[in-house]
């Protein structure tokens, strides 16, 4: 039976350090669906569109054992919808952890057969979050340390 987790997120940008994660799940999973959360209410650096792009452009070269995909409903109903059992988040520091620890317990309270697999980032990404590559991009300064090789904003 392949087994298939979700990796979810607002990747505002998908950054080296979610790679890093992906990457990670790839030994644990046949496939991860990468999966882009539209949240109508929230205001985005990167549109849509643009989100979409970049992830495309980061997990190009990982095959077709990654597929990524939009939703905008709660991510364990995109995962009954695709018939997968295992999300995966990934953590940057013990705040990070605590938020989706919350986060996984609440999951598995709404659906029981979902687990949450929390990954660690590889200490040289721990530095790298989303909001920091947006400031460095807002300020017109160099970003691609921090974007996954082959991303072109």
């Amino acid at each position: 039976m392949e087994r298939t987790a979700l990796f979810p997120g607002s990747f505002d940008p998908f950054t080296a350090g979610h790679l890093n994660i992906l990457k990670r799940a790839l030994t644990m999973f046949d496939k991860v669906v990468v999966a882009i959360g539209i949240n109508q209410d929230k205001k985005t650096f990167f549109s849509n569109e643009k989100k979409l792009d970049i992830c495309l452009q980061a997990t190009a070269g990982l095959g077709d054992r990654v597929k990524v995909i939009e939703y905008d409903c709660l991510t364990v109903d995109i995962c009954r919808q695709l018939g997968i059992h295992h999300i995966v988040r990934g953590v940057r520091n013990m705040m990070d952890f605590d938020m989706e620890r919350s986060t996984a317990d609440a999951n598995r309270h709404i659906a029981p057969d979902i687990e949450t697999i929390i990954i660690p980032t590889s200490q040289e990404f721990a530095h790298i979050s989303s909001s920091a590559v947006r400031d460095i991009i807002r300020h017109n300064a160099d970003a691609s340390d921090f974007l996954p090789k082959g991303v072109n904003l």
